[in-house]
């Protein structure tokens, strides 16, 4: 069972999402209890492989109230965990023009913080206009449809 603490739900609108990877991510113990208490912010962060390793950049933990002089940076560079050939496809596949490695979602998965990270390609203005028009168009059928129902 998980229990999802963040989306990053502008990822969908500015990106087309064609792959999600799951990956674990190394922290201390302040930032661990801080992502418990939901005080994780994952807009505009990114990761990126370097030699053989991943790390997620601009993740934003804030600092946890009691942790004293143990607390962490918040914006600090944070080191992801997955399999070698997991992340040798990925710096292959983000070499490629226009795809980037962005995070989706930050949950818990028995009692783990675990990371999802999509592969994603920038959506240029015209496609986030056709998004937005193609969700308006289906919440006025669905809105019909349920004016329609009512009337049987």
């Amino acid at each position: 069972m998980e229990k999802v603490i963040s989306k990053n739900r502008k990822a969908w609108h500015d990106y087309h999402i064609e792959e999600a990877y799951e990956a674990g991510i190394v922290l201390t113990g302040t930032e661990v209890k801080s992502i418990r208490n939901s005080r994780v912010n994952l807009k505009d962060s990114y990761a990126r492989v370097e030699g053989s390793e991943l790390f997620l950049y601009n993740m934003h933990i804030s600092p946890y109230d009691p942790g004293n002089r143990y607390n962490h940076d918040p914006l600090r560079v944070r080191k992801l965990l997955m399999h070698k050939s997991e992340i040798g496809r990925l710096a292959g596949k983000t070499q490629e023009k226009g795809l980037a490695l962005i995070p989706l979602k930050i949950y818990l998965t028995r009692g783990l913080v675990k990371i999802e990270l999509g592969l994603a390609r920038g959506k240029k203005q015209y496609d986030k206009r056709r998004d937005i028009a193609e969700r308006d168009s289906k919440r006025e059928i669905e809105r019909e449809f349920r004016r329609r129902q009512k009337e049987e």
